[in-house]
């Protein structure tokens, strides 16, 4: 069985996005010993937005990546920048209590300011649309919604434009859906424009990014040793940002997320006339599904569509013809449209899907200096790079919303390494049993 890593890098080989974003020389390898303030393992939006934050204190940085900067989840997601979490808000509040569910909401929002931010301030072009859908495919679903948004303007003040069943469809131009809500602050962008943007600001702050340099071996203390086949970093302080492709280097760690594939299609360039029809706002769309279907526009008319998983690690067949299918049911209009890309990869999912942060603990890794952030669960396009900034700021004595997401408890996946995936499995045929009747 292939490893996960060389599963991800042959999903990834008709990715649209690598088609639009050239990536230039790229960064030299790791070669040699080093020493540094902070060593990040995995060149994502989570390391990188870490990377430049601080870089811009005035750190000395590394960036160690398997890869190439942005390869993973960060660079060929749906690039919806969506508010909250990937799980509802009830799940904070029932171990954090309401006040500080208020707190980690409003860093949620934050987080979209932050990707404004450093859009302006590093000139990142990477197509931001503002806007984003969300949508029910039942009359019963619509009436959740509903009270759901109703709920997130009452409890945590942030208001959201209700959309009835019979308005839906000059939102959405398809049969689908039964009413929906409209966020205008949300919205959607080139995720691998934007991360290699992200490495580029890092990298001018001062950072040094390393790709092709994956980590093999870590020896923690006070001065920390990262290891990798040509050479090693030494390093005070550590945030290891790999996620599901950190593998064993920690073993406390993985068991608390499961790598989970996800699958996107791009269509041809569109007629101007259909691609404006389809979505008149331009916003991003995804339904309220457990097994959902997401899509969205991009800068040049073409409709990008994702809702495909698996959660084993076996890629599907024939992938862009049941995608094209996903998006016929969804628009019937886009008939004769063909899908000229379609690609897949892994994001990292938790038991209750709420972010997964901290420091692993001083009597596992000697000093305690080790930071990780992971869990994202397929909601981390903003997330992230709040995340990178949150760590950043626990590192140099800021703790603030680092440690009020790091008081989230996690369960392992119940099964262990070899049963974990098939009772997922199971579940979440349940799930999609569940949507198909309403």
């Amino acid at each position: 069985m292939p490893e996960l890593r060389e599963i991800d890098r042959d999903l990834a080989r008709d990715c649209w996005y690598d088609v639009t974003a050239p990536r230039g020389a790229g960064w030299p390898a790791l070669d040699g010993a080093v020493d540094c303030d902070v060593a990040i393992v995995g060149g994502g939006l989570a390391g990188l937005s870490a990377a430049l934050e601080l870089a811009q204190r005035g750190l000395s940085v590394r960036v160690l990546e398997a890869g190439v900067v942005g390869g993973g989840a960060s660079g060929r997601n749906g690039g919806q920048a969506i508010h909250g979490l990937a799980c509802d808000m009830p799940v904070i509040e029932a171990q954090l209590g309401l006040d500080d569910a208020r707190r980690v909401f409003a860093l949620t929002i934050e987080a979209l300011d932050l990707i404004q931010q450093r859009v302006a301030t590093h000139g990142i072009a990477c197509d931001w649309q503002s806007g984003f859908l969300s949508v029910a495919t039942s009359a019963r679903k619509a009436g959740k919604l509903e009270a759901w948004a109703q709920r997130m303007e009452t409890v945590y003040g942030y208001p959201m434009r209700p959309i009835a069943g019979s308005d839906v469809g000059r939102w959405v131009a398809s049969p689908r859906y039964h009413g929906g809500v409209h966020d205008p602050r949300s919205g959607h962008l080139h995720p691998l424009k934007y991360t290699l943007g992200i490495a580029r600001a890092a990298a001018q702050a001062g950072a040094l990014l390393h790709e092709g340099s994956k980590v093999s071996a870590i020896e923690a203390g006070a001065v920390t040793r990262l290891r990798t086949s040509r050479g090693e970093v030494r390093a005070r302080q550590v945030l290891l940002a790999g996620n599901v492709h950190l593998g064993r280097l920690e073993p406390s760690l993985a068991p608390r997320i499961m790598p989970v594939g996800t699958y996107i299609a791009c269509t041809e360039r569109l007629e101007s006339g259909l691609a404006a029809s389809l979505i008149p706002s331009r916003s991003a769309v995804c339904d309220t599904d457990v097994v959902l279907d997401y899509f969205r526009p991009t800068a040049d008319d073409r409709l990008l569509f994702g809702g495909r998983v698996s959660y084993s690690t076996l890629p599907p067949a024939r992938l862009a013809q049941a995608m094209r299918q996903r998006i016929v049911r969804t628009f019937p209009q886009l008939a004769r449209a063909r899908v000229e890309h379609a690609w897949g990869g892994f994001v990292d999912i938790t038991m209750n899907r709420a972010p997964d942060f901290g420091r692993l603990p001083a009597e596992r890794r000697g000093a305690g200096n080790i930071y990780y952030l992971q869990g994202f669960s397929g909601h981390g396009l903003a997330l992230t790079g709040m995340a990178g900034r949150l760590v950043a700021h626990a590192m140099m004595g800021e703790a603030g919303g680092f440690e009020l997401f790091s008081r989230l408890k996690h369960r392992a996946f119940p099964g262990g390494p070899w049963l974990r995936m098939p009772a997922l499995v199971l579940g979440m045929a349940w799930y999609r049993l569940r949507d198909a009747l309403g």
